[in-house]
């Protein structure tokens, strides 16, 4: 009775956001809404090729073109092309090994043995790529499928090169997926994050909040920035394959592949993520020491908290000097140099107010040195870029 009732409660969940999805994919562009862009296309993509092989044509083997078809309406145009000349490949390798060998031997079963090691082994050939499992597909299409001809397995390969014909010209013409839009918001989020990181620390400070439990969480938060900034060098990536034989670059100037200035803005988002995770790194081990006398006191906590407010707008203004879209760089940019400078004011205050803190005590020494260090190896990113 209890599983009953989790089934149906993760049933109705998953019901639910399915729903939710298809709502996101009417009302706004996003993900979903290519998905289902793609699913549309590759509907398309069979429905011609099985319109032109199996209804006009009557080709013998006409299935295999709305296959190709589909499985050919790729991601990006750039892959649908260089997948279309592997898959080609492999299953015109396949069908003609396994036609040459069924002509010589008279047994099916005989001719399979021999012909799936060989095409299998090929299938590992680095120039097929993820494509040269089709070498056997399209041995087997020979092998099982009756009378083995030279003229049905020339039909095969006409098929198969129609159907790609058919996926590619679908992808490439009809609304071409193009993903810079996901790549700007994947800066955005790390950006983002990385604010939000270091502006919850510098509350923490101020409130004079050293806790084991919130400096864990602020760690945390850190760790999961530097796969946020992982996922923006992939969403980058991306884009910039999306926009190879991609005609949507030519009809708007508003969708370009990303530049260096997403480049950039990576390398700092990486470097500044690795700096978020020394600081809260640094404040956890403060706050996990059962010793309070090395915790910094006010003088040192409070100018600190400063420095990650200063360094947090910095990020988030940065962000929009790189790639927050079109009309908001200029004034972002002179904001951003503004804030470098209040960043350096405060980083030199802390440089100031270290000596007087630490007199003679070493573990003191110690532990403000290391914010320092944190704090200076942060600065650094931003106020040289």
């Amino acid at each position: 009775m209890e599983w009953t009732g989790w089934a149906t409660g993760a049933v109705r969940r998953h019901g639910w956001a399915v729903v939710r999805a298809v709502r996101r994919a009417w009302t706004e562009p996003g993900r979903e809404r290519d998905l289902m862009v793609q699913a549309g296309k590759a509907t398309l993509a069979a429905c011609v090729a099985w319109a032109a092989a199996g209804w006009w044509l009557q080709a013998p083997m006409a299935f295999v073109a709305p296959w190709v078809a589909v499985v050919l309406v790729e991601s990006t145009v750039y892959r649908s092309l260089a997948h279309g000349l592997q898959q080609l490949a492999a299953i015109a390798v396949g069908t003609v090994v396994a036609t040459a060998v069924a002509l010589v031997l008279d047994s099916t079963m005989v001719t399979m043995m021999v012909v799936l090691p060989a095409v299998l082994l090929l299938a590992q050939w680095q120039r097929l790529g993820s494509q040269g499992i089709y070498a056997a597909t399209g041995a087997l299409f020979v092998l099982t499928n009756g009378q083995v001809t030279l003229t049905t397995s020339g039909a095969r390969i006409a098929e198969a090169v129609f159907g790609a014909v058919v996926g590619i010209t679908v992808n490439a013409l009809i609304r071409p997926p193009v993903y810079l839009r996901d790549t700007r918001a994947a800066l955005q989020d790390a950006a983002r994050e990385a604010q939000e990181v270091l502006e919850a620390v510098a509350a923490g400070l101020d409130d004079g909040e050293w806790d084991t439990h919130a400096a864990g969480e602020w760690h945390e938060r850190a760790l999961r920035l530097g796969r946020l900034v992982d996922q923006a060098r992939s969403a980058i990536g991306w884009s910039r394959e999306s926009m190879r034989g991609n005609h949507r670059r030519r009809g708007t100037a508003a969708v370009s592949p990303p530049g260096k200035a997403y480049d950039d803005a990576l390398a700092v988002l990486e470097h500044v993520a690795v700096h978020t995770a020394g600081v809260t790194r640094t404040v956890l081990e403060i706050a996990s020491h059962n010793d309070k006398a090395v915790r910094p006191g006010p003088q040192i906590a409070g100018p600190y908290a400063d420095f990650l407010r200063h360094t947090a707008r910095a990020i988030g203004l940065y962000g929009q000097t790189r790639f927050a879209g079109t009309g908001t760089e200029q004034s972002a940019d002179g904001a951003l140099r503004e804030a470098v400078e209040d960043l350096n004011r405060s980083l030199d205050e802390l440089h100031q107010r270290l000596p007087g803190t630490v007199q003679d005590d070493p573990d003191a020494l110690a532990t403000h040195g290391a914010l320092l260090a944190q704090a200076r190896r942060l600065a650094d990113q931003l106020v040289q870029d």
